[in-house]
């Protein structure tokens, strides 16, 4: 279970329901947005590839890798040295139409990322 405030909120606002008998919904832990906040942030959601793999078979997972120079460092050399340094990867399940089911982001603001995708996600976002 993910140890996040809003988790918690939303699973004893669904447990409260179902034990007062008004509700029958479960929480959705799959597609929560994660995010680690260091200098550089990591943002996720969804599966790793690991489990991608395991869940929808390796020769149906297809990833993604992405390397970008966030705007807020693109005018500034001294942080990035003209390199490239933000880093994306999108694993999408080719059998059910490159239904995206894992996003990992190592950029900064990678948490305000991960929500946006986030509703992607709940929506069946593909990778077209």
């Amino acid at each position: 279970m993910l140890e996040l405030t809003p988790v918690a909120i939303k699973t004893g606002t669904l447990l409260a329901a179902r034990l007062c008998g008004r509700g029958e919904a479960l929480m959705d832990y799959w597609a929560v947005p994660t995010t680690v906040f260091t200098p550089l942030e990591y943002g996720a959601i969804g599966l790793t590839e690991v489990d991608a793999k395991a869940q929808h078979g390796e020769a149906n997972i297809a990833t993604y890798h992405t390397r970008f120079t966030p705007l807020e460092w693109m005018f500034d050399k001294q942080i990035t040295n003209g390199k490239r340094t933000a880093y994306t990867k999108v694993l999408v399940n080719k059998a059910d139409n490159d239904r995206v089911v894992g996003f990992h982001i190592c950029a900064p603001n990678a948490g305000e990322i991960t929500q946006g995708v986030a509703i992607g996600f709940k929506c069946g976002m593909t990778k077209a």
